[in-house]
């Protein structure tokens, strides 16, 4: 039962880097899959830290050039350019992100739980929409109670 699970997660990874044009080895495959049962937003770090498990030889540096790489050709996207990390976004239905300001925790929440409803297409000064990614900054509630009364 293991082999067939296994061979099937290695025909849909080599299909999904057939579709977006990414050469199949067997370090990105793992950084994938690690990524794929990851809860969260992982950071390269939490990557590396689960994927040394499976490769220890791998290094942290192609661990970042696998996660760039599957970022630039859409196969998972970055949560967010302004957060002082890099962290991947696994989540691909309509969603935004609550962001806590105090430990940086990033924790998604639906569109419709926030009441947006995004214009679709090109704004009125012309800028064209590709998606919406909408921040709420706020206290998690792990940090509002450690918080000083």
């Amino acid at each position: 039962m293991d082999t067939e699970i296994n061979q099937l997660r290695t025909e849909c990874f080599r299909a999904l880097c057939e579709t977006a044009g990414i050469a199949v080895t067997h370090q990105r495959q793992v950084v994938y899959e690690e990524l794929c049962v990851m809860h969260g937003h992982p950071s390269p770090e939490e990557v590396y830290g689960r994927v040394r498990s499976r490769i220890p030889s791998i290094s942290l540096a192609t661990v970042y050039k696998t996660i760039h790489l599957f970022i630039e050709s859409g196969v998972f996207r970055e949560v967010s350019l302004h957060h002082g990390t890099l962290r991947v976004e696994t989540n691909a239905r309509p969603h935004h992100h609550l962001v806590c300001t105090q430990c940086k925790a990033i924790r998604d929440i639906d569109a419709e739980e926030l009441g947006l409803t995004p214009a679709e297409g090109q704004l009125s000064d012309g800028f064209l929409v590709q998606r919406y990614a909408v921040d709420v900054l706020g206290l998690c509630a792990g940090c509002q109670k450690s918080a000083p009364q």
